[in-house]
């Protein structure tokens, strides 16, 4: 079993998945603390709900990013997690953050990376007129989407599709793609080479 943190900045919907998924025996997790840099989140709410310990620390309260990155692990270190999930995490972690939790903090993104990285993947992928789009869980670098890849899972664009409609079906694949990439990490011996993880 292993122990997840989990930052969210919003609703976490992908956060509710994977609660969902150690509820039911599919994913072999304990989540240890949720942590939000926005008080308001609906995602925080709903980890006080399912009762973890539940942590608002607003960025804005903090004179800088070091500032707030510092507490964010202060707070993880006591948690003592095995891994951390971004679940619609709206801030981009620094080098030392990064290298505090090397190959252990994982990221979703809306889209068959490389290909459109950063925000709104799924108008990008409409305007660019690609017909397959989908969803990437990766390991996080200091890079932008840009980290080893754990697990993709397709999408077909249709003609008639726009960023709403495109989103809404990414998004059911998310959240099987993510409870996946953890129970892979909880369950298998794996290992990084080079941009590829690889599971025994």
């Amino acid at each position: 079993m292993i122990r997840l943190a989990v930052l969210l900045s919003g609703r976490g919907s992908n956060f509710q998945s994977i609660h969902e998924a150690i509820q039911r025996g599919a994913l072999d997790a304990e989540i240890v603390c949720v942590i939000s840099n926005r008080a308001d989140a609906p995602g925080l709410a709903r980890g006080r709900d399912y009762g973890y310990a539940a942590h608002a620390l607003d960025h804005k309260a903090f004179a800088d990013r070091a500032a707030h990155e510092e507490e964010v692990l202060r707070v993880l270190d006591e948690a003592r997690p095995d891994f951390i999930a971004l679940a619609g995490y709206m801030r981009l972690l620094g080098k030392s953050f990064i290298e505090r939790y090397p190959n252990r903090i994982l990221n979703i993104h809306p889209s068959l990376l490389p290909a459109f990285p950063g925000v709104d993947a799924q108008a990008q992928a409409v305007a660019y007129g690609v017909k397959v789009s989908g969803c990437t869980v990766h390991f996080v670098d200091e890079h932008l989407d840009a980290g080893p890849i754990l697990v993709q899972r397709a999408v077909d664009v249709r003609d008639d599709d726009t960023a709403e409609t495109l989103s809404a079906r990414i998004l059911v694949q998310e959240h099987e793609a993510y409870v996946e990439a953890l129970q892979k990490l909880a369950t298998r011996r794996w290992r990084v080479a080079g941009r590829r993880v690889l599971f025994d």
